[in-house]
């Protein structure tokens, strides 16, 4: 039994609120759900004592955003914010490189290990045929690709970030020019890859992400300003039976 200010929280209750939190134990689930349930009553008693009325069929996440409107003051990102975050990050805000790849799938299971090994031999043999003759791609990737694009002499096109698996895409941006002296691996297999052409990609003007700055800082800010706000409701509650310190999880998701 738990009691927040005055107010219990049953066992049931905090059964019943256990099936909305995963967690990897039934202990875990049940930390989690007595949180969330203790966050809801602050949140409720605190509405009331600000004489905000909460709908009976808001949800533990609306109801909050309701109290911090009316409770929290959020501050939003100036100009200057948004350009010193800019300035401060110019990396992330050049728009994506344009590749022309043409690949070799060598097929192979990740969760088979005589299929990898097997993939990783036959990628040696090929891509030594390769360095001596790159001209056999295409009669190469028509015999062993296991990629539709086989039939095409394994010509992917033209690629730009996003466009595959995140595993292949990590290191297939970070190609030069010609083939690769390894194959990169994916979840399908090994890939030998042929960048035909690179078109590097070009610093975008602030003025042209200067919107998407300011709702990153302004949702970090609000999530920052939920946590504090949330820490503040706790320490000034009296709660027995639970000890938030037993909790790893963040108090907000």
């Amino acid at each position: 039994m738990i009691i927040v200010n005055n107010v219990e929280i049953t066992e049931p209750a905090i059964l019943a609120e256990m099936q909305y939190h995963k967690a990897e134990s039934q202990r875990d689930a049940m930390i989690k759900a007595s949180e969330a349930l203790i966050i809801a009553e602050l949140v409720k008693a605190r509405a009331a004592e600000l004489g905000i009325v909460i709908k009976d069929d808001a949800s533990e996440a609306q109801a909050l955003e309701q109290l911090l409107d009316a409770d929290v003051p959020m501050p939003l990102a100036s100009e200057e914010d948004c350009r010193r975050y800019y300035e401060a990050n110019l990396e992330k805000f050049q728009s994506t490189p344009l590749l022309a790849v043409r690949h070799i799938l060598l097929a192979a299971d990740p969760e088979d290990d005589d299929a990898r090994i097997k993939a990783a031999d036959q990628a040696i043999v090929l891509l030594a045929k390769l360095n001596a003759d790159i001209g056999q791609f295409d009669a190469l990737a028509a015999e062993f690709s296991g990629c539709p694009s086989a039939k095409l002499g394994g010509n992917l096109g033209q690629l730009t970030k996003g466009q595959t698996v995140p595993e292949f895409e990590r290191q297939l941006f970070n190609l030069s020019l010609g083939l690769a002296k390894r194959p990169i691996e994916s979840r399908y297999g090994l890939h030998l890859v042929l960048v035909e052409h690179r078109v590097e990609g070009r610093q975008l003007p602030f003025n042209a992400v200067e919107q998407r700055i300011a709702d990153y800082l302004n949702e970090k800010v609000r999530r920052k300003s939920i946590a504090q706000y949330v820490e503040t409701l706790i320490s000034q509650a009296k709660i027995e039976g639970f000890d938030f310190s037993v909790s790893d999880s963040p108090l907000m998701q």
